[in-house]
C-alpha cells in the first residue's frame, strides 16, 4: 500500500497533544508506503471542508518537531462535529475527499467522542472493501478511555493540578482566620485529575483534606460532618471537587440545562454550590476557585513523561496502520510502578467508544471523602519530570 497519509486532532485541548502529531508525523516521514501527509485543520469538518495543510514543508528540522511536541493546545484545531450512526452524505463526501487526494492512512487524535468517528469511518471503508486504514491516537486529560493504562495529556494536566492545589495551600496558610478553599476541577463522570490533587501532599503541604468525586455519591450529611471533623483539627481546609459530583438520585450538584453536541450536559459550579452550602452550614470564611480551561494546556508545567510518551504513541499508531490494522486505537500497556515501565499496543477501538473507565471504588476511600495509596502508586509516575529533585514536585518549608 502506497499513498498519502491524513491526521485531524479533535476534542478538548492538552499540552501534549501536539506531540503525538509530531510524533506521528517525524515516524511517517521516513516510510516509503507514505508520500505526502497531510493534516486537516478542525478535525472531521475540516476533512470535509478539505481545509489541508502540507505538514512536511513545515516540519524541516529536528527544532521543528520539538517546537511543535512542546506546544500546547492543538496545533490544527478542534470539532465537535459527531457522524450520524448510519452512513450518510458526510460518509460518502469523506470517501471522496479520501480518493481525490489519495488518502490511504487517517489518524484522529482524540478522546472517546473522536474514537466513536474512528469506529464509524472504518466500519464504513472497511464494508466498501476500501484500502483506507483509519487509526485512533488517544489523548485526554480525564484519563477516562477505556483499554489504555492512562492517556497522554492526563499526567501533564494532573501536574498543574498538584502544584495548583500546593500552592492554593500555601496562600491559605498565611491568615489565622479560619477558611475554606473549595477547587472545582474537570471530570464529569470519572474523577482522575480530582484524586491528582493529592500528589501536592509532601512535607509543608497537607492539600487536599477532602476529594470528592463523581465515582462515589455526593451526600451533603457525610460532606458536613468530614468538613467538622477536619476543622476540629485544622484552620484552613482545602476541598478539591470535581466538576462532575452527583447526588445518589444521579442529578449533578452543579448540571445546567444545556447541552453540547455529543448530548453531554455542560457542567459549571459545582465549587460555588458546595461554598454556598458552607456559608448556610458551617459559616467560616469560604472561597471556592474553578481552575476551569486552565489545567487543560499549562506547558509550563507539562510532565516529561508524557510529552514523551504521547510522541511515542504517535509514531506507534503510524506503525500500526503500516502494519495493515484499521479500527484500532494505539495503547499504553503498564508493566511496573518502581521502576516505571510501559508499552505500547493496541485495541479494537470498538472496546473504547463512548466508554468511559472511571476510577476504581477500591482505589478510593470513601468513608473518609479521599484516595487510597494504590491510586498514589498509579498517579505519581505520570507527573514526573528528570530534573525533580523530589519525584513529581519541590517540598515545601514550614516554620512550627
Amino acid at each position: 500500500m502506497t499513498g498519502n497519509m491524513l491526521i485531524a486532532q479533535s476534542g478538548g485541548p492538552t499540552a501534549a497533544i501536539n506531540a503525538s502529531l509530531a510524533g506521528a508525523v517525524k515516524f511517517a516521514a521516513g516510510r516509503q508506503e507514505i508520500r505526502e501527509i497531510y493534516g486537516a485543520k478542525n478535525g472531521v469538518e475540516g476533512i470535509l471542508q478539505e481545509h489541508f495543510v502540507d505538514l512536511l514543508p513545515l516540519l524541516q528540522t529536528e527544532d521543528d518537531y520539538l517546537r511543535l511536541a512542546r506546544t500546547p493546545a492543538m496545533a490544527l484545531g478542534s470539532c465537535r462535529k459527531r457522524l450520524s450512526e448510519q452512513p450518510d452524505a458526510d460518509y460518502e463526501r469523506l470517501r471522496e475527499i479520501f480518493h481525490r487526494w489519495d488518502i490511504r492512512t487517517f489518524f484522529y487524535i482524540g478522546g472517546n467522542d473522536s474514537m466513536d468517528a474512528v469506529k464509524k469511518l472504518s466500519a464504513y471503508f472497511s464494508g466498501l472493501q476500501e484500502d483506507i486504514r483509519v487509526v485512533g491516537i488517544p489523548k485526554t486529560i480525564d484519563n477516562d478511555i477505556a483499554c489504555t493504562d492512562h492517556t497522554p495529556g492526563f499526567g501533564s494536566a494532573a501536574r498543574y493540578i498538584a502544584a495548583t492545589m500546593a500552592e492554593i495551600f500555601c496562600d491559605s496558610e498565611i491568615y489565622t482566620p479560619d477558611s475554606l478553599t473549595l477547587v472545582e476541577i474537570m471530570g464529569r463522570n470519572a474523577g482522575w485529575l480530582t484524586a491528582a490533587a493529592a500528589l501536592a501532599r509532601r512535607p509543608g503541604c497537607e492539600a487536599p483534606h477532602i476529594i470528592c468525586m463523581p465515582e462515589v455519591p455526593f451526600d451533603e450529611e457525610t460532606f458536613l460532618r468530614r468538613v467538622r471533623e477536619l476543622q476540629a483539627e485544622k484552620k484552613h481546609l482545602i476541598i478539591a471537587v470535581s466538576e462532575g459530583i452527583r447526588y445518589k438520585d444521579g442529578t449533578y450538584v452543579a448540571a445546567q440545562s444545556k447541552l453540547d453536541a455529543f448530548g453531554h450536559r455542560q457542567l459549571s459550579g459545582a465549587a460555588h454550590s458546595l461554598g454556598h452550602l458552607l456559608l448556610e452550614k458551617i459559616g467560616c470564611k469560604v472561597r471556592p476557585i474553578e481552575l476551569n480551561v486552565l489545567q487543560r494546556c499549562a506547558a509550563h508545567l507539562s510532565s516529561e513523561t508524557d510529552l514523551t510518551e504521547a510522541a511515542q504513541i504517535g509514531a506507534e499508531a503510524v506503525s500500526l496502520a503500516l502494519a495493515g490494522k484499521t479500527g484500532v486505537m494505539a495503547t499504553l500497556v503498564r508493566e511496573s510502578n518502581v521502576p516505571y515501565t510501559i508499552r505500547y499496543g493496541c485495541t479494537d477501538v470498538g472496546n473504547v467508544a463512548n466508554v468511559e473507565k472511571t476510577v476504581p471504588l477500591s482505589w478510593i476511600d470513601a468513608e473518609n471523602m479521599d484516595i487510597r495509596q494504590e491510586l498514589i502508586e498509579y498517579l505519581t509516575p505520570l507527573i514526573q519530570n528528570p530534573s525533580d529533585a523530589v519525584p513529581g514536585l519541590p517540598d515545601y518549608f514550614q516554620i512550627p
